[in-house]
This record gives C-alpha cells, sequence and structure tokens, in this order.
C-alpha cells in the first residue's frame, strides 16, 4: 500500500459505493478517478441514461486519508466503521486496484456470486478462535 501512495503510509478509505463494505486503494488511485467519470458518463449516454458527473465526484473524491504504521495498523474513523455495520471482527478482501473491509456479518448476507469470500472469512474465523483457545 506503501507505493500506491508515493511511498507515504497513506491509506485511503471509503464507503464502498455500491456494497455494504468499506473501500481501501492508495493515493495513486485517485489519479484515476478523471478518466473514470468520464468513462461512466460515456457509457450512461449511450445507454440513454442519466448520469451526473458531479455527483460522481463527490462520491469518487470524498474518501478519507489515514495513516499506518510499518505494521500496516491503522485506526479505522467511527463514521466509516458505522457505516459498514462494522463490529468487532473484521474481513479484508483485496480485489486488484483498492480492497474491501468488511463486517463478516454483513458478508455473510451476501448473495451467492460473494461465496468464495464468505467462505475464506469463515476459515480465517475459526482459525482466529482456534488459536485464542491454545492461549
Amino acid at each position: 500500500m506503501k507505493t500506491a501512495s508515493g511511498d507515504q503510509r497513506i491509506l485511503c478509505l471509503d464507503k464502498h459505493a455500491k456494497h455494504p463494505c468499506l473501500v481501501g486503494f492508495g493515493l495513486s488511485r485517485a489519479e484515476s478517478f478523471a478518466d473514470q467519470i468520464a468513462h461512466e458518463e460515456a457509457v450512461a449516454l449511450q445507454r440513454g441514461e442519466d448520469f451526473d458527473p458531479d455527483m460522481r465526484a463527490a462520491q469518487l473524491y470524498g474518501f478519507i486519508r489515514t495513516s499506518f504504521d510499518e505494521s500496516g495498523r491503522f485506526v479505522l474513523p467511527d463514521h466509516l466503521g458505522e457505516q459498514a455495520a462494522i463490529g468487532d471482527a473484521l474481513y479484508f478482501h483485496g480485489g486488484g486496484s483498492s480492497f474491501t473491509i468488511w463486517s463478516p456479518e454483513v458478508l455473510f448476507e451476501m448473495g451467492p456470486g460473494w461465496d468464495s469470500a464468505k467462505a475464506t472469512c469463515r476459515a480465517l474465523m475459526a482459525e482466529a478462535a482456534a488459536k485464542g483457545k491454545r492461549k
């Protein structure tokens, strides 16, 4: 993540625009937002759909910047955690130029397209529980 933020320990976080989770990415991803908005607008026009570039820009550029330490730990702002119903557990799911952060309970309610992520999350939770019992 550090290399995706110009060698700074900066993590960008926001509520995901489509899913009930958070999204995280490096500062470099924001450099492509103008092109993304232009592409989405062109696609909407081809389909005869309405598109509000100002609203989309507000969605994309509304992220917060937070720092992380050498171990990758960061403080999740309460207002973001609330938007994604984050409780005591988190599941991080990689996804190319970004990653998502889920409340396991919310993830488990997602449709079958998320079965692999759900299975991984369950396995990691079982592993953490087993480690906790050994201590």
